[in-house]
């Protein structure tokens, strides 16, 4: 059995919205559960604005953070948040903490930050490349894969055809997403891959 010092412990969360009180109580819970790791999903900004303390009450309680853009903040924005907090922005690139590999692609097939399914497929085939060696994989995104139960929790977020591929193709052992507010908690698999969509309310995996 493994022990709590081989496990990562990754809290998850998507679709803040440039609500600082609810950054401030996904944070407190992260802290309090002991997370090795924060992966935001995506959607950490309203239309681009609201981008003050979002990423602050992480980084006061010393945490690790990953983030991907979501389809209201362009890359730009990701990478500007990154930036000035010292966290990581993994759209289109891979990092790896106890043998664990996490790779992630942002942004959405609709919205602001509009990439093709061709373009998130690349991005996810370019993370992928540098952490295939590790056993345990992680794939992040914003939106959800095409043909799950997430999408019939919309009439207009169509899942990612590009996504599914990656899925499909790469098979890492979670995938972790946000973007549909109604699905938030909803779990299912892809082949072996454990499609998480983690919500605002946030998630704690332990890999």
């Amino acid at each position: 059995m493994k022990t709590r010092k081989n496990k990562l412990r990754i809290f998850s969360a998507g679709d803040i919205h440039g609500d600082t009180r609810l950054a401030e109580k996904l944070a407190k819970e992260a802290k309090s559960k002991h997370a090795d790791l924060v992966v935001l999903c995506g959607d950490l900004t309203f239309a681009e604005t609201s981008t003050d303390n979002i990423i602050g009450p992480f980084k006061k309680r010393n945490l690790k953070v990953l983030l991907i853009p979501g389809n209201h903040e362009t890359v730009a924005t990701a990478d500007f948040l990154a930036e000035v907090y010292g966290v990581k922005n993994i759209h289109g690139y891979s990092v790896r903490y106890k043998n664990v590999g996490l790779f992630g692609a942002g942004g959405a097939n609709i919205g602001l930050n509009q990439l093709s399914e061709k373009e998130l497929y690349d991005l996810l085939k370019k993370g992928f490349e540098r952490i295939k060696y590790l056993d345990k994989k992680i794939m992040v995104t914003h939106v959800h894969p095409a043909g799950t139960k997430m999408e019939k929790f919309t009439q207009f977020f169509p899942g990612s055809t590009g996504v599914r591929k990656a899925v499909e193709k790469f098979q890492p052992d979670i995938l972790l997403c946000s973007h549909v507010h109604e699905a938030e908690g909803l779990e299912e698999k892809i082949g072996k891959t454990r499609v998480i969509n983690v919500g605002k309310s946030g998630k704690i995996i332990d890999i």
